[in-house]
């Protein structure tokens, strides 16, 4: 790969430059990752028999990976972070494209860390290059509009299976193969077609910590711990109780993707003009009212129309965390950007690694128990959230100091 500075990319053709290539990755990981999710509730119930136990172990294998992004930080000391995200990315296509070849707890598990392995070591990437190549002023609008992105790609993919998964009687193995096959071969174009970018500002390749950070640190904390509960059960929810086929549950999901693509790009622009402690604050307060709601599916006997119309508000305010990248983007030095993405990773991800299978074993007692603990953390990051300042900068990270103060 040839190395190009990143003020030297505008010279390049527009499909070459740096804003060109977050848009294709923008667009391959989700096509992976959101079909395996996609089958992954009727998969593992129709072939390997899981129940709500079983599926809790499932995902917390899945984050391992995640709690180990820091390892990132080591990676990049041989590698430049685009070359790594690229090697992470087609990973994750190869694992996916075979994962109906191990139709059992143990493969599936298998399967489930290796391509973990690649989502998570390419979304920490995927996020440090978001914020080192994007403009600091155009970054919300922007990361607004590649959610968008991913949410078109994903969109072409789930209609390709609602309109040949019954058609044409598709199998789980020829789903995934093309899907894991699409993105290992956008992956492998990406790395001989791009050059390679050269950031202004060379990033820290040392472990960071910074007290500073806290409040970023937390926030973080919670939005694994809070996401586990909705990307473990919620979606289980809908085979487990309503018996959701994958023709139908894969329609949810395009009913989701097709208003990420309409309010992710809305949702960027109303963090940039009311502030990202507004928008955190306007999801949070959202979400401890969607999981509330969860509750009452169970509790009260509420129909599928109910529990999908929660499912597709939640995705909608889902979309404003990236409210919680630009709030990092503006208190951050610029080369703490990649080393603190992995730090901030892992952080997301402790809870991630006991709580699906903790709360899988609470999950076979009440489920509604379940979704008022999600709420429980909901409150907590609505709580935090109002100490981020309507300006933060380097030195006021929070609404505990003044505007003048600089923390070590």
């Amino acid at each position: 790969m040839n190395i190009v500075r990143l003020e030297d990319a505008r010279h390049l053709p527009f499909w070459q430059r740096p804003v060109t290539l977050l848009f294709l990755f923008a667009m391959a990981l989700p096509v992976a990752f959101a079909t395996w999710s996609a089958l992954l509730n009727n998969f593992v119930i129709e072939v390997a028999n899981f129940d709500g136990s079983d599926i809790g172990w499932l995902h917390t294998v899945r984050e391992i990976p995640g709690f180990f992004a820091i390892g990132v930080i080591a990676l990049i000391m041989s590698m430049s972070e685009q070359v790594l995200g690229i090697v992470a990315l087609v990973m994750l296509g190869v694992a996916t494209a075979i994962t109906a070849y191990f139709p059992s707890m143990a493969g599936i598990l298998t399967i489930t860390m290796l391509s973990s392995i690649g989502f998570h070591y390419f979304e920490t990437v995927n996020q440090s290059l978001q914020l080192q190549w994007i403009d600091i002023k155009r970054a919300p609008q922007m990361l607004g509009w590649l959610t968008a992105a991913g949410s078109g790609a994903t969109l072409v993919a789930y209609l390709l299976i609602v309109g040949t998964w019954k058609t044409y009687d598709l199998s789980y193995a020829f789903v995934y193969m093309a899907a894991g096959g699409f993105t290992t071969f956008v992956a492998v174009f990406a790395y001989f077609a791009y050059p390679q970018f050269e950031s202004p500002h060379p990033q820290l390749k040392t472990f960071v910590l910074r007290r500073r950070y806290w409040l970023y640190y937390a926030l973080q904390f919670m939005s694994g711990a809070r996401r586990q509960i909705f990307v473990v059960f919620a979606g289980f929810m809908m085979v487990e109780l309503f018996g959701l086929e994958v023709h139908e549950i894969t329609q949810l999901y395009l009913i989701n993707l097709v208003v990420n693509i309409v309010f992710a790009p809305l949702m960027g622009r109303l963090v940039s003009v009311f502030g990202e402690r507004r928008a955190l604050l306007f999801e949070y307060a959202g979400l401890i009212v969607v999981f509330l709601a969860y509750g009452g599916v169970y509790y009260f006997g509420w129909g599928v129309i109910v529990a999908a119309g929660l499912y597709v508000v939640d995705h909608i305010f889902f979309a404003l965390a990236l409210a919680l990248k630009t709030y990092f983007q503006k208190i951050a030095d610029p080369q703490d950007i990649a080393p603190t993405a992995a730090v901030a990773f892992t952080i997301n991800h402790i809870a991630a690694v006991f709580l699906p299978a903790a709360l899988g074993y609470l999950w076979l007692t009440s489920p509604t128990a379940v979704f008022v603990l999600a709420a429980c953390m909901a409150s907590v990051s609505f709580a935090l959230a109002l100490l981020i300042p309507r300006h933060p900068v380097p030195g006021y990270e929070t609404r505990l100091q003044t505007p003048l103060a600089r923390v070590a």
